[in-house]
This record gives C-alpha cells, sequence and structure tokens, in this order.
C-alpha cells in the first residue's frame, strides 16, 4: 500500500478535499478502509446496493454498464478520483460495474462519513456542486456523441476527451499515455472493434493523429478538433 504521506498528498488533490487542512485530511485518511485489487477484478456490480464512495488510490478503474451481452464504458478513473454509488454525490453507479483495469488500490468512504464531513465543512458540499456540473457537462459530450455523430467524429471527441483528462504534453507532440485496445475504444463510443480500427485509419490518414508503440499520439489536435462535428449519415455499427 501506499505509504502514509504519499496517500494524504494525493487526498488533498482530490477536488472536494480542497478546502481541509492536512491535519483534517490526516484524519480523514486514518478512517478510510482500504482494497487491494486484481487486474480485472470486480469490485461493483448491480447487486451491490450500499452508498460508498471509493477514493482511487493507484492504477485505473473501468466504470460500464452491460444491455444485451453488449458493454458499455461510462467512464475510466485515473488515480486520484473519487467515484461510487451515492445519491449524496450523484455519483451514480446504478445498474453498473467497476473494475480494476490493473493492479489497483482503492479506498472506501461511507455515506454517514461524508455527509457528516459536509456538516462540518460545507466548503465540501460546495466542492461538489462544483464537481457535478463538470463531470455532468462531460456525460452530456458523451450521450451527444453517441447518439447524433458519425463513428469517426464520435472517435474524435473521444480522443480529445482522453486528451483533456489525462494527456501529456512533451515538445512538439501531445499524446495519451495510456494504451487502450480498440475493443476498449469502442465500449466508450457504442461500436464494434472493427469500426474502430476503420475510423482510427481515416484519422490516420487525414494526419490528425499517430500510433507509436500502442499509444496515440495527436498530430493536429485543432484538425482533430474539427472532425468531431457531426458528419450526419454514417450506418451505425453497433457492439
Amino acid at each position: 500500500m501506499l505509504a502514509s504521506e504519499e496517500r494524504i498528498r494525493l487526498l488533498s488533490l482530490v477536488d472536494i478535499f480542497d478546502s481541509l487542512s492536512t491535519e483534517e485530511i490526516e484524519r480523514l485518511n486514518g478512517q478510510l478502509p482500504d482494497v487491494h485489487l486484481k487486474r480485472g477484478e470486480i469490485f461493483y456490480s448491480p447487486e451491490d446496493r450500499s452508498e460508498r464512495l471509493f477514493v482511487l488510490w493507484k492504477g485505473r478503474v473501468r466504470v460500464y454498464k452491460t444491455t444485451d451481452r453488449r458493454e458499455f464504458t461510462l467512464a475510466v478513473v485515473e488515480a486520484g478520483t473519487l467515484f461510487g454509488e451515492m445519491a449524496l454525490t450523484a455519483q451514480r453507479l446504478q445498474e453498473a460495474y467497476a473494475q480494476a483495469m490493473e493492479k489497483s488500490e482503492v479506498s472506501v468512504i461511507r455515506h454517514e462519513d461524508l455527509e457528516r464531513l459536509i456538516l462540518e465543512k460545507p466548503e465540501v458540499g460546495l466542492q461538489i456542486v462544483h464537481l457535478l456540473s463538470e463531470r455532468l457537462r462531460r456525460y452530456e459530450t458523451r450521450l451527444e456523441d453517441v447518439t447524433l455523430k458519425d463513428i469517426t467524429a464520435r472517435l474524435a471527441s473521444l480522443i480529445l476527451l482522453l486528451l483533456e483528462s489525462e494527456g501529456v504534453v512533451g515538445q512538439n507532440y501531445l499524446k495519451i499515455p495510456t494504451h487502450y485496445t480498440h475493443r476498449q475504444l469502442g465500449t466508450m463510443i457504442g461500436v464494434n472493434r472493427e469500426a474502430v480500427t476503420r475510423a482510427f485509419t481515416e484519422l490516420q490518414d487525414k494526419g490528425l493523429v499517430e500510433l507509436r508503440r500502442r499509444l496515440i499520439y495527436i498530430a493536429d489536435a485543432k484538425a482533430l478538433r474539427e472532425a468531431t462535428g457531426n458528419r450526419g449519415n454514417e450506418e451505425e455499427q453497433t457492439l
């Protein structure tokens, strides 16, 4: 498990805890039970009705739903992120699964503990409002992409979203540091692996993206943004 100092540092970076003092964060850290996850382990499912939030310390987690044996990825959670099933924060995992994409470490915050924290520190509640507004904007963008845009435009939007959330800026390059398979990308935009391959090839042929050592590099972010427009009548290919 991460050293206490590193856990406290990461916890202080979680948006809703910005207003807490070092002493308050240390106290909160001491109250959080830990869960160690293996790669591929599902630690939340539709059968789990308890209200909990998770703090992801290390690794990555995928939140997804299944319909007709198909999967749709709702979010890929990175280290330092708060997520989970709690009506108080509208972070709904109802009818969803949470799965570790790699070896991961999380801690659990119970509903009553967060509610007590908000009563003691109203600033935490205000931060939750801001956080939910930003996540709602992202969800609305994802919904618009899936329902209105063609496959290439969806993929372009997704790449920009991943760039915004985890992208690395280097000298003369932008890249997404996580390796995503075409199947994983497909579950995020509602299409099959073959459709992602064709769309990615189209973006490559236009000089907008590159694939190096299985990582996506953005060659022309401005043009990629232009490619996210609604292209209209391409035939949909579902998972």
